[in-house]
């Protein structure tokens, strides 16, 4: 993406305050040419013990998220700071439905963005969130 670049840049720089709250860099090594790629990404902090645990979001369609499959070892450059972390990606329908469940829980202003949404009860509505998984895999990372 176009906008890639400029992101990068502003979240290494001192002006990182402006999209750090959201935006975050994850760094990852291709399981192929074994070459590091650095990609700007949402998350969203759902730590509940202190230690960073963070949800991103990818189309299923896109690849850089399949460098992760099994579990990999990550940089994130989250607030400014560099933090290693280990990711895991969720791709399992059922799997990706509770993880979309509890972000959309804690930030449900979010729904629209996924294009799901919530019941009176403020609960994400299940037939959105049944369709918005099949388009989506959630990657949890934690820092080690």
């Amino acid at each position: 993406m176009w906008f890639n670049p400029i992101i990068t840049w502003i979240l290494r720089s001192p002006l990182h305050g402006i999209a750090s709250k959201n935006t975050m860099l994850i760094t990852y090594t291709g399981r192929k040419s074994g070459e590091q790629y650095t990609t700007p990404v949402n998350y969203l902090d759902i730590s509940d013990n202190g230690r960073p645990v963070l949800y991103t979001t990818s189309y299923r369609e896109r690849v850089w998220w399949r460098n992760l499959r099994g579990g990999a070892a990550v940089t994130l450059q989250l607030r400014g700071v560099d933090l290693p972390a280990n990711a895991q990606v969720i791709e399992e329908q059922e799997l990706v439905e509770d993880a979309l469940d509890a972000y959309l829980r804690k930030a449900p202003h979010l729904g629209h963005y996924f294009g799901v949404n919530l019941q009176e009860d403020g609960s994400p509505g299940v037939d959105d969130l049944h369709r918005t998984a099949e388009k989506m895999v959630v990657i949890k990372t934690i820092a080690a």
